[in-house]
């Protein structure tokens, strides 16, 4: 129900935009969060959306280099990724939590949350 795409090879200080199509639900209903994980690695929450009103929140790292937007006609979320570095390099998800039934708040530690569904993720690649 989760699908990503937009992920690639990339040169440090490069941009990629990262797709989710969410099919099968209301995305009004949903926060939808980005993620990314390697095996071996713990998985960071980076970004997050509302679908219901917009509001987002970045993790740190991602803070003013990563921007989350929605376009509710099209059921999609994007993660537009400016001024990428090498430690950026990993395997990106985005997950859906429903809104009602979890009572998140997207400014209270948004990433800390049991997410309902979560797509297969898509590759993200910095390099030289």
């Amino acid at each position: 129900q989760l699908v990503e795409s937009g992920g690639g090879l990339v040169q440090p200080g490069g941009s990629l935009r990262l797709s989710c199509l969410v099919s099968g639900l209301r995305l009004d209903d949903y926060v939808i969060a980005w993620f990314r994980q390697v095996p071996g690695k713990e998985r960071e929450g980076v970004a997050c959306i509302s679908g219901r009103d917009g509001t987002t929140h970045y993790s740190d790292s991602a803070k003013g280099r990563f921007t989350a937007s929605r376009d509710n006609a099209k059921n999609t979320v994007y993660l537009q990724m400016n001024g990428l570095k090498l430690e950026d390099t990993d395997d990106y998800y985005c997950a859906a939590i429903d809104i009602e039934e979890s009572l998140i708040r997207v400014d209270d530690e948004p990433f800390d949350y049991e997410y309902d569904y979560w797509g297969q993720g898509t590759q993200v690649t910095v390099s030289s």
